[in-house]
């Protein structure tokens, strides 16, 4: 058992609340940073339902990615940063800016924090919307050797946030002796959900079970447990392997919606009239963007190819993640026990 203080940013977040779990249970002391105390209550119901019965080793405080106060108080002490926490993006912004500057700015303010704290090293929970963005004719598996191209017409202002916030942290880092980092970029997360406050990644579950796509886009994806991404981030906190590293946060398997929707249809014959059977023309979906700024981000992915690899990680870490279909389950059975899925 360890009594090592970890600092994990947002503990209300999806993959947050998983980390949080997981460290308690390994004898780590947590604190975790809260945009304000009404927080605290959910929070505790989210490891309550994850299987944490003793808060001992649990202290909340408040700070925010967009201000300097109590960054200092934050990190006193601490031996590692886990920092999972993004600020919130609008999908309705005017500028792009407006999504960039805030995840920028959030990430290197938690970075000068932990390096003046005398921390060991910060684990930055980054994205696959850094790694494979802007590509054109990919033929071969993504892997933590690719960025996204900043300069394509084709990416995304969340990809770009996420691309640019990795890459500035990376840039913080080169200049550092003591500080180390290591990042994890996940594909899409699923797994468990613990309270009826959850992410949006799984809102595509609950909107497939509830009858509300009638037909899918053509979109490929990864698909990865949530559990497994918090055990990932654990390992590359600790591994002197994964000092100065990114690990792509993977099964390997790579699922169209409709794969999806068929995986739900197997395991829930009591939703199955409900969920698609269709997909949608890529020309259609490319249209109906145009016009509306929710859609883009879909319409940049339509077609493309989205095959990646978890050699790094299963190599130098020895992670070995769930398959993805267990975790697209995992994902709605939680929903329908919590009464999320209408």
């Amino acid at each position: 058992m360890t009594n090592k203080l970890v600092v994990v940013t947002g503990g209300s977040g999806f993959i947050a609340s998983h980390i949080i779990i997981q460290l308690l249970q390994q004898g780590y002391s947590v604190r975790t940073t809260i945009r304000s105390p009404k927080k605290i209550d959910l929070i505790k119901t989210l490891l309550t339902n994850g299987g944490i019965t003793d808060f001992t080793n649990l202290s909340f405080m408040e700070a925010d990615l967009t201000s300097d106060d109590n960054w200092k108080a934050v990190m006193a002490g601490a031996t590692y940063v886990i920092h999972p926490a993004s600020p919130t993006p609008t999908l309705n912004f005017k500028n792009e800016d407006e999504m960039i500057r805030p995840a920028v700015d959030g990430v290197l303010r938690v970075l000068r924090s932990a390096k003046n704290a005398g921390v060991k090293r910060v684990v930055l929970t980054s994205a696959y919307g850094a790694i494979f963005a802007g590509h054109k004719n990919r033929t071969t598996p993504y892997t933590e050797k690719d960025w996204s191209d900043l300069s394509s017409k084709k990416i995304h202002p969340y990809q770009k946030s996420k691309t640019m916030s990795e890459r500035a942290a990376w840039d913080f880092i080169k200049n550092q002796d003591s500080l180390e980092l290591a990042t994890v970029n996940p594909v899409a997360v699923m797994g468990p959900v613990l309270a009826s406050d959850y992410s949006h990644s799984n809102i595509q579950i609950q909107e497939l079970l509830e009858g509300k796509i009638k037909a899918v886009p053509n979109v490929d994806s990864g698909y990865v447990d949530v559990r497994d991404v918090a055990s990932l981030h654990l390992k590359a906190m600790v591994s002197p392997k994964a000092k100065n590293q990114r690990f792509l946060a993977t099964t390997g398997e790579t699922l169209s919606m409709l794969d999806v929707a068929n995986i739900l249809r197997e395991e829930f014959p009591k939703y199955a009239n409900k969920l698609p059977k269709k997909t949608i023309p890529n020309i259609a979906v490319k249209t109906a963007a145009m016009g509306n700024q929710q859609l883009k981000m879909i319409a940049s992915l339509v077609g493309e190819y989205a095959e990646t690899s978890n050699k790094k990680a299963d190599t130098i870490l020895d992670w070995h993640p769930r398959s993805s279909r267990v975790a697209i389950i995992a994902t709605a059975q939680s929903m329908i026990d919590l009464g999320i899925v209408k």
